[in-house]
């Protein structure tokens, strides 16, 4: 089967690229398992989960059979004035899943939506209690989105957001954790956002960060007892803590979720991406009785948000099979022999001299560069050698399905290290 790739590349515009000179993009005909088919025969072992999602891989028999059975029921219905038992089911579902007390669902569209919903509710929460609030802390080289709330508490100092500083609100941004995963634990890492609480605790309505794990903005892995002094700064100070876990979420970690490193809860939390198991675009925002109690309350007395998408029946149908798949396949296992693999399997990139740092979380790699790479160059390198991983910055990184075979990804591991080595 033939893609027509020339009117794509004149007509189509792809994620983070140029339609004047835009990134190399590869026909794909079919996707199977860990397995991408490209439309000239070749096929491409998969370390991207598109881009996290696909956390069972492709073709997947239970999602496809939820998706067939639900589709001739209905496959949308508007969510305003009307419910079905598919978004009943995943509410119960993430209501049991997610930290304690998490217990009011909002669905939505997407990862991106969804901090801009919980943005939203944390900011009507103080309206709620006429003490209005207009900011939000964050840490750096976090990422939360492309939307422009998201874009706000998005680093936006050499982000991919950084050209539309001057448009968005001006939030308050903590320094990056210093303190990694791996390190010995130092009090010292939350004296410089301890002291913004203090000096902005007036004005700031919630922290939002992403537990553990900074995705897009640097994969970097912070210490646990970070996220813990957070969560006891909120409390002290009476502010709400939004956890970012749209990456982090479903097990990706080692955790169900991150914060469960710290054993902490959120008042807030976003999830998405692999909600549906990659399937179709689908997030949630969950909250406590006591925030949702007390938006309800106030002068709007109702939440302003409603997606026309929300709440599909499709989507919340293949969701509830996608989580209860997760559950069924002793997921922890199957990550932490990735894990256990990737270490081993990476560790000779931290002798190559091109190489500043290997780290490993759950069914999480990242091989940081010392200079920045060549993206167009790189995913040809990678595609040559029949694995399709997507570096950015100074990073090449996996985060492989669950379902991967051991033969699979040290194949990625061994293309990284000949690319790496380059």
């Amino acid at each position: 089967m033939s893609i027509d790739l020339q009117f794509d590349s004149n007509h189509l515009w792809h994620p983070y690229t140029s339609m004047t000179n835009p990134l190399p993009c590869y026909g794909v005909v079919s996707a199977n398992k860990a397995l991408i088919q490209l439309d000239n025969g070749e096929q491409l072992i998969d370390g991207m989960s598109s881009w996290w999602a696909c956390i069972f891989g492709y073709n997947v028999a239970e999602l496809n059979l939820a998706a067939k059975n639900q589709i001739d029921k209905m496959a949308h219905v508007m969510f305003g004035g009307l419910t079905h038992q598919p978004a009943i089911d995943l509410a119960k579902k993430l209501v049991e899943i997610t930290p304690k007390g998490l217990n009011k669902v909002f669905l939505c569209d997407s990862g991106s939506v969804s901090v801009e919903v919980a943005l939203k509710m944390a900011l009507q929460y103080w309206h709620a209690m006429d003490k209005p609030k207009s900011q939000f802390l964050t840490i750096r080289n976090g990422y939360h989105g492309d939307t422009f709330g998201a874009m706000s508490v998005t680093d936006p100092e050499g982000s991919m957001h950084e050209l539309y500083h001057n448009f968005l609100a001006k939030q308050l941004f903590a320094p990056q954790p210093k303190i990694t995963i791996d390190q010995q634990w130092d009090a010292c890492d939350l004296d410089q956002i301890t002291r913004m609480v203090i000096a902005n605790k007036d004005n700031i309505a919630a922290i939002i960060l992403e537990p553990i794990v900074q995705g897009a903005g640097g994969m970097h892995f912070y210490h646990p007892q970070y996220l813990k002094g957070i969560r006891d700064l909120c409390d002290k100070h009476q502010l709400l803590l939004i956890a970012d876990e749209i990456a982090t979420g479903f097990g990706r970690t080692g955790k169900l979720f991150a914060c469960e490193f710290a054993d902490i809860s959120p008042d807030i939390i976003c999830v998405g991406k692999a909600i549906t198991g990659g399937y179709m675009s689908l997030a949630a925002t969950l909250t406590t009785d006591k925030v949702a109690t007390t938006i309800s309350q106030g002068k709007a007395a109702v939440f302003m948000h409603g997606p026309t998408f929300m709440g599909n029946p499709l989507a919340c149908a293949v969701a509830c099979a996608s989580i209860d798949k997760l559950i069924s396949i002793n997921w922890q296992e199957k990550v932490s022999r990735i894990e256990q693999q990737l270490k081993e399997y990476l560790a000779p990139c931290s002798d190559l001299s091109q190489v500043k740092n290997v780290r490993v979380l759950g069914a999480i790699a990242v091989v940081e560069m010392k200079e920045a790479i060549d993206v167009a160059i790189v995913q040809k390198q990678f595609v040559a050698l029949g694995v399709w991983i997507r570096p950015f910055g100074k990073l090449i990184y996996i985060m492989p399905p669950y379902i991967i075979e051991k033969q699979q990804l040290k194949k990625l591991c061994d293309a990284i290290y000949r690319v790496a080595s380059i």
